[in-house]
């Protein structure tokens, strides 16, 4: 079984303000891609307070840990915030070390992000069932796992499906 996080997510307007429920932020990756993929993450840079159990990360940022101001190091893990992903796949990309799930998208970041040296992977073309307050639900547009750096960090999205 499961366990939620303990506590909410919180968007980055809201930071310095009591919330009592999550943000539309927070989509948690299910735990069979973790299990599918078989790696371990020095970093989960987008975790929510507290983490979330089933990623297998040494450390994690919170939002208020501000991770996009904080030293990356060695592989990451990255879901980043649907809301306002642009500033996380550029250290991402920069970073050059890791995974991540981000949205497939139209947005000038995302052309960035498909020119680089990432290679890419659908999961049953984007049909990813989160984790989202206790349930599996569905975001509104289709997702990819994408790997950066050393050849374990690609061979582990193949794990997950065909990968361009």
């Amino acid at each position: 079984m499961m366990s939620e996080p303990t506590q909410p997510t919180l968007d980055p307007s809201f930071v310095n303000t009591q919330h009592d429920s999550t943000s539309s932020d927070d989509w948690y990756t299910p735990p069979e891609f973790f299990e599918s993929m078989q790696i371990t993450f020095d970093l989960d840079v987008c975790a929510p307070v507290g983490g979330v159990a089933w990623i297998p990360a040494k450390k994690h940022y919170t939002i208020h840990d501000d991770s996009l101001s904080q030293p990356w190091h060695g592989r990451v893990w990255m879901n980043p915030p649907f809301s306002n992903p642009r500033p996380f796949v550029e250290r991402w990309i920069t970073h050059s070390n890791g995974i991540a799930l981000i949205p497939f998208t139209k947005a000038r970041w995302f052309r960035t992000l498909w020119d680089s040296s990432a290679s890419f992977a659908l999961w049953e073309f984007g049909a990813i069932r989160f984790v989202r307050m206790g349930e599996r639900k569905q975001v509104f547009m289709p997702c990819l796992f994408a790997a950066i750096g050393p050849k374990e960090n690609h061979d582990a999205i193949r794990r997950l499906g065909p990968v361009r």
